[in-house]
């Protein structure tokens, strides 16, 4: 996998958050559906923690990358969403432990509600494999 960090020299530099851009050549993209806190008999793992529920989240992420030879490392854009701004620090605190090289392209939306009334964080994400 041929990937290349973009930080323009006029831009803060967001890492290790995010990346502002990833110039990605080879490889196959992979498009992850949202992933939530839920196992694999579809229960709700850590409700009411953000950082319960985010741990989950990137396992089930790590899950679908495994299953074609990826991980974490092959993301090349992730889309999170967080259902209150108070979940934001608790999301990054662990966020922050699961790159080893660069980090994603990442955007964050807070939204009303997800699928599950328990669920507080949902993360889909592309890949280059």
């Amino acid at each position: 996998m041929a990937t290349k960090v973009v930080q323009p020299k006029s831009l803060s530099d967001p890492r290790p958050r995010f990346s502002h851009g990833i110039l990605a050549g080879g490889g196959k993209l992979l498009f992850i559906a949202g992933q939530t806190a839920s196992d694999k008999d579809g229960n709700v793992v850590g409700k009411g923690d953000i950082e319960a529920q985010s741990r989950q989240v990137f396992k089930n992420l790590s899950a679908v990358l495994k299953e074609v030879g990826g991980s974490l490392d092959n993301l090349v854009m992730t889309t999170t969403y967080i259902t209150d701004r108070k979940y934001r620090e608790g999301y990054n605190r662990v966020r922050s432990q699961c790159y080893k090289k660069n980090p994603p392209t990442s955007t964050l939306v807070i939204v009303k509600g997800l699928a599950n009334k328990d669920y507080l964080i949902e993360i889909a994400g592309i890949a280059l494999i």
